[in-house]
């Protein structure tokens, strides 16, 4: 899931803090954004956006960790529509809610697991790139 990479050149202490921070904020957020998913994605835009013009090293790990938050979000949004859904009476707790939710914990897990690894990482200055991701980020993300 999770790659081990010798980028290009040695990243700057700066450098590294803002990388590794980018993952960071996604985490500080969650105390407040919880409920609502849209939080951790607009923190994390609003770093990425801030970021878009800094070095390579910071903004491609700026934007592996707004994909990562992207996907995170639509896959949250759902359940948490469902959920809304099962609390207003126009659908009820089944087999395919719960298979569901046990999914999305899952993956809500394992990108927190991630993201703490990943942000250790990027502090030390070692590039870590996501399966899938950072494969996306490669192709989106210019020098």
């Amino acid at each position: 899931m999770i790659y081990l990479n010798k980028f290009e050149y040695e990243p700057p202490e700066h450098e590294a803090e803002k990388a590794s921070n980018s993952y960071l904020v996604s985490l500080v957020v969650i105390i407040g954004g919880l409920p609502l998913p849209i939080i951790n994605l607009l923190a994390t835009f609003i770093f990425f956006m801030g970021n878009r013009k800094g070095g390579y090293f910071v903004r491609w790990h700026c934007a592996q960790a707004l994909l990562s938050q992207l996907m995170l979000f639509v896959i949250n949004c759902c359940l948490m529509w469902w959920t809304f859904s099962i609390f207003l009476g126009s659908s009820t707790i089944s087999n395919k809610f719960i298979a569901y939710f046990i999914t999305v914990l899952i993956f809500n897990i394992a990108e927190l697991i991630a993201t703490i690894y990943t942000a250790i990482k990027i502090r030390k200055g070692i590039h870590v790139e996501w399966w899938f991701f950072g494969s996306l980020t490669n192709s989106i993300c210019r020098r």
